[in-house]
Parts: C-alpha cells; structure tokens; sequence
C-alpha cells in the first residue's frame, strides 16, 4: 500500500516552537533536536500500524482503522481518541485540539502537525 515502508526524518520547519507548544521540557527538546527518527507504516488496506522509534530505544506505536475511533499516543506521551479519516490520499488526525496530516509526496512522507496555532512539518525518506 501507499504508505507501507520505513522512512528516516530527512527535514523539519518549526520543531522547537511546536514541541514548547506540546509542553516539552528545554532538555528533552533539544536532545531531540538532531534525532533521526524512523517512522516504521504497515499499511493493510484500511488499517494502518504507525510506530515512531527514538534513539535510545524510546518507540511510540498507534494502530488504527480509517473510519473508525482509536486512542492514539503524541510524541508528548499525552492520549486521546480520534477518528482517523483518509481525505484525497492524506491520512488525517483531526481533534479538537490537534491537527495532523500525513502523506506521501514523490516518495517521500510528509507530515504537517498543529497544535495550540503551531504548525510543524517533518520531511522523511523511505529507507526500507
């Protein structure tokens, strides 16, 4: 499927903003300043697996099916629910709080996230 692969972070806009935004800790945002995070997708029709690993062995992991509700998990260790939808080939997290869109755009993943009026926008490249 489109978004089955593992992608390493390539570029990233906006990060330090964002993760404050989040409510990370100085520390922690720039330890993870220079991370090159995998994001590891398998994609099964409808349903998705979508794990993020951190050096140091840190992982955060969200299944879920478009359509229907899931407790999902932020980089912030912060959880709530969401319907996941899939809107014209972008797959979209969208809370009262949070808005997420992931796609996939000349190979590459491209994932743009607000919250609190902040956008980010992270780059990846397919490895594997």
């Amino acid at each position: 499927m489109a978004f089955t692969g593992k992608y390493e972070i390539e570029s990233e806009k906006n990060y330090e903003e964002f993760m404050k935004r989040l409510g990370l800790s100085s520390d922690t945002i720039e330890k993870g300043r220079n991370f090159k995070v995998i994001s590891d997708i398998q994609q099964d029709g409808q349903n998705f697996s979508w794990s993020q690993h951190y050096p140091g062995g840190h992982s955060i992991s969200n299944n879920f099916t478009v359509g229907k509700e899931t407790e999902m998990e932020t980089v912030g260790n912060k959880r709530f629910k969401v319907t996941v939808k899939m809107e014209g080939g972008k797959v979209v997290v969208d809370s009262a709080n949070y808005h997420h869109t992931a796609e996939i755009v000349d190979g590459k993943l491209v994932e743009v996230s607000t919250f609190g009026g902040v956008n980010y926008e992270r780059v990846s490249k397919k490895v594997a």
